[in-house]
């Protein structure tokens, strides 16, 4: 976790208005209690009045993050959204909708933070989430960067290649994840099935975006890659 991210959490948990020990918000942000002693002397140096010491607990005095307005159907929106992404997307991405909503719900009015935790929407995958089997994180890296991909692949008749790739973006068709990207073997957009890729490596090196291979070429061509 960011140390802003950490500072940002920290603030929620003292904003609940109980004395909290030190102990409790380490546990909660997952950090040593020597981590959150220095955070808290951090946020009391920037001018954050946080009342307490070390050995008994802490809690904020007066202090309000501004809130964010948010109707009941939006608030529905992004967990969903987020339970969503927790569910099915990759663990780093489960971790940053985690935190998304302890954010959205650290910036709510008072009258409204509850609407998140009583939000009945959810997206179970039915045990491992699926996508810890797939290199969700290595691809998203691959595509920010615009590096290419070595791919051995099976299609859905048996037959397996090697293709090198340049990966454009993925697309959730559930459970399904597809890597859509430009494949140099075919000299075409091709979309990959992840659970079809017996082998997935970042390889070949950086390539730069190409009239007639990017992806608003292929979303030209087939549309909204979530059609």
């Amino acid at each position: 976790m960011r140390r802003a991210d950490r500072l940002f959490r920290l603030l929620f948990e003292l904003r609940r208005g109980r004395v909290t020990t030190a102990a409790r918000l380490a546990e909660r942000l997952e950090v040593s209690e020597r981590t959150i002693y220095r955070d808290v002397a951090d946020l009391s140096a920037s001018g954050v009045p946080i009342e307490g010491e070390a050995g008994v607990g802490y809690r904020l005095r007066g202090f309000e993050l501004p809130p964010l307005m948010f109707g009941r159907e939006e608030i529905e929106a992004l967990v969903l959204g987020a339970r969503v992404v927790e569910s099915w997307g990759d663990g780093e991405l489960a971790v940053a909708a985690r935190e998304a909503l302890a954010k959205i719900e650290a910036v709510l009015p008072r009258r409204h933070a509850h609407l998140v935790e009583e939000t009945r929407l959810y997206a179970p995958s039915h045990g491992e989430r699926p996508a810890e089997r797939l290199p969700l994180a290595s691809l998203r890296h691959a595509i920010r960067e615009r590096r290419r991909v070595f791919l051995r692949y099976r299609d859905a008749s048996g037959r397996e290649t090697e293709r090198s790739v340049r990966p454009l973006a993925l697309a959730f068709y559930p459970p399904v994840w597809l890597l859509l990207g430009w494949c140099e073997l075919r000299d075409d957009f091709r979309n990959f099935r992840l659970d079809r890729c017996l082998e997935i490596e970042e390889r070949g090196g950086a390539f730069e975006p190409e009239p007639g291979k990017r992806l608003e070429d292929y979303l030209g061509r087939h549309g909204d890659a979530g059609e």
